[in-house]
């Protein structure tokens, strides 16, 4: 769906090494070459595109100035990294983006020593950058951190926390504030970039060196006034005195887009004795593509595309996304009780609430990228008597985990935890997958832990979230569409640990929790063919267990298999505890568990990832055969 555009200053640079070696002059026609193979690449591919056109002629500026890879360039989240990538060796594979085997979506140390830190997450760059800076400062070695942060990320109190802790890196450490909402910066021109190369420039802070040193000799209340006066004159022309109050030395703000501006404010900050600095820079998410800069939130994360008409791939139309029944459900039931209100992480769409901000305004909060302030919010809400849902994705969730611990659980208030992405998650991989929830939440007291195994059950069970008033609880599904199930007209709070038979056979009890049920039952099918009579149990429910129903199951069948889309730890870590506590497997009762392998899955078609883990149907099928020495003339051996 995108043709190969003509590259030919593009096609002479496989490395920065190369990009160095070009005149400033030809440092535009290489940013236009690199925005459109970027934007053919993902037409290709899908993925991440927005953010990674807004940061072109900074992946260009900032491999030109700096020394890179000894210079450590850290990437905020990654998913900006696509320029960066095909500069940077990888070119000949960028068309393998997020596809098995190919191209991580993000930036991945094991993939080119120009990854120096691996990110998916928010707001961890500047950390990480330091640690490189004071590593390099400690050794006595060249080279300098230097993260790139958007503003978005920069609402985490994370990146505050490791700049208060920054003066110690000196020059070393470089943090570009990529601000491409405008939501810091006011709009910029030829005044604001003439004064940053001023402030920037050796001559500028040779001097003011000079005067910090006569200012020491002075009385100290002389000294305090010597930096207000100069901290405040910058401060009205230029902003930036939160960032020089953290200890850095503030540049900017300057177009990001314009390399004019750009190459001589990062040299200057380059050869600065200065340090830390934070240089500001205002870019436009989706620059250059015109579908993508009138539409920045569609052009965020894309299908293939056509490069043309920008007209993205449409799935074939089936059921309903997960996010959206949920959304949807929340919605419908707040309209009736205001206690309702319903809490994101800057993931409105992702998690299905925009539809909820939209009818209840007042009631929505997305706090930004602050998962722990999320749930210490939910926590004051629940404590005054409100209904709150927490909606995280999995993987975002483990950022808040003390406080799920320390302000929800020990308290036992009632917060409802609607976390999206449980499971594998296809071509976002290993940084995005949710494969610990169950095994994190579970094993804390007084914890409610679900799972649904379709959209009808995920309605049922918001409605149980909603009802359960006496202590914090969780249901938890994937990324993507539900079954196909007709959904229910008036959802019902489900019993608290209590499962549901929906096969019944007297040999092969399968105990699945959340959406491998249907593989579970495809399974059943295989096994019934071969004459083994199967049960199959939807549990519902991780904690509490349905002690009663597994109880039965385990002692009135010869084999018992656990199935879940989770780490170790989680539902068959429970059931073996239960059956050992109890002494169930006294009698030679064979039980297997069945989760997700201890390894970080990388990126791949989701049915290749459940074949890899071996949570497919086949793989049902082949623990149980195995678990009974099933031989090929259809007959169990003896044990």
């Amino acid at each position: 769906m995108a043709e190969t555009p003509n590259t030919p200053l593009l096609d002479t640079v496989d490395t920065p090494t190369d990009l160095r070696r070009l005149k400033p002059e030809q440092l535009r026609q290489l940013a236009d070459e690199l925005r459109q193979e970027t934007i053919s690449a993902v037409g290709t591919t899908g993925g991440h595109l927005g953010s990674g056109l807004g940061v072109v002629e900074l992946t260009v500026a900032i491999h030109y100035v700096f020394d890179t890879p000894n210079d450590r360039l850290i990437w905020d989240v990654g998913h900006q990294c696509y320029p960066h990538k095909i500069l940077t060796g990888r070119r000949d594979r960028i068309r393998t983006l997020r596809q098995g085997g190919g191209l991580s979506g993000f930036t991945k140390r094991s993939e080119s020593e120009y990854d120096p830190f691996g990110a998916a997450h928010s707001s961890t760059s500047i950390s990480a950058a330091l640690g490189f800076a004071t590593a390099s400062k400690l050794a006595g070695t060249p080279g300098k951190g230097i993260a790139v942060i958007g503003d978005g990320a920069m609402s985490a109190g994370m990146a505050y926390e490791a700049m208060n802790n920054a003066e110690t890196a000196g020059n070393r450490l470089v943090v570009i504030l990529n601000d491409n909402d405008m939501s810091i910066a006011p709009p910029v021109g030829g005044l604001s970039a003439y004064l940053s190369r001023m402030v920037s420039s050796r001559e500028f802070l040779g001097v003011r060196e000079v005067m910090k040193r006569v200012a020491k000799r002075l009385p100290r209340r002389f000294q305090s006034a010597a930096r207000k006066t100069d901290e405040y004159a910058r401060g009205m022309t230029m902003g930036g005195t939160l960032f020089e109050e953290l200890g850095f030395y503030y540049v900017g703000p300057i177009d990001g887009h314009n390399l004019d501006h750009l190459i001589p404010v990062l040299e200057n900050v380059r050869d600065a004795a200065e340090g830390p600095i934070l240089v500001h820079v205002v870019t436009k998410k989706g620059k250059g593509y015109a579908p993508a800069e009138n539409a920045a939130d569609k052009y965020h994360g894309v299908q293939k595309f056509d490069v043309i008409t920008g007209a993205q791939a449409k799935a074939p139309p089936g059921p309903p996304a997960y996010q959206n029944v949920f959304g949807e459900a929340l919605t419908k039931a707040a309209a009736s009780d205001d206690r309702i209100c319903a809490i994101t992480a800057a993931m409105p769409s992702g998690t299905g609430l925009d539809k909820f901000a939209s009818a209840h305004p007042d009631r929505f909060f997305d706090v930004g990228i602050a998962e722990q302030h999320a749930v210490t919010f939910a926590a004051g809400l629940a404590a005054q008597g409100m209904r709150p849902f927490c909606a995280i994705y999995s993987t975002f969730l483990q950022r808040a985990y003390d406080q799920v611990v320390h302000d929800v659980a020990i308290q036992n208030l009632p917060v409802r935890f609607a976390i999206d992405r449980a499971g594998l998650v296809g071509a976002d991989g290993a940084t995005h997958a949710g494969s610990f929830d169950v095994t994190y939440l579970a094993t804390l007291p007084n914890f409610v832990v679900m799972a649904a195994a379709d959209e009808a059950e995920l309605v049922h069970m918001v409605q149980t979230c909603i009802e359960h008033d006496s202590g914090p609880i969780a249901v938890r599904y994937p990324r993507g569409n539900g079954t196909g199930v007709a959904l229910p007209e008036e959802p019902v709070a489900l019993e608290i640990g209590k499962g549901r038979v929906v096969r019944e056979g007297k040999k092969v009890a399968i105990l699945s929790l959340g959406t491998r049920l249907t593989e579970a039952l495809k399974a059943a099918d295989t096994l019934e063919a071969k004459g083994l009579s199967t049960t199959v149990a939807d549990l519902r429910f991780a904690k509490p267990l349905d002690e009663a129903l597994i109880r039965r199951l385990l002692t009135s069948h010869e084999v018992a298999v656990t199935i879940e889309e989770n780490a170790i730890g989680g539902l068959g870590a429970h059931v073996l505890t239960m059956a050992s506590d109890e002494g169930l497997t006294d009698s030679g009762l064979r039980i297997r568990t069945m989760r997700l392998p201890d390894l970080f899955q990388d990126q791949d078609k989701p049915e290749v990832q459940y074949a890899e883990a071996r949570l497919d149907a086949e793989a049902i099928v082949d623990t149980v055969l195995k678990a009974l020495r099933y031989n090929e003339a259809g007959v169990v051996a003896r044990a």
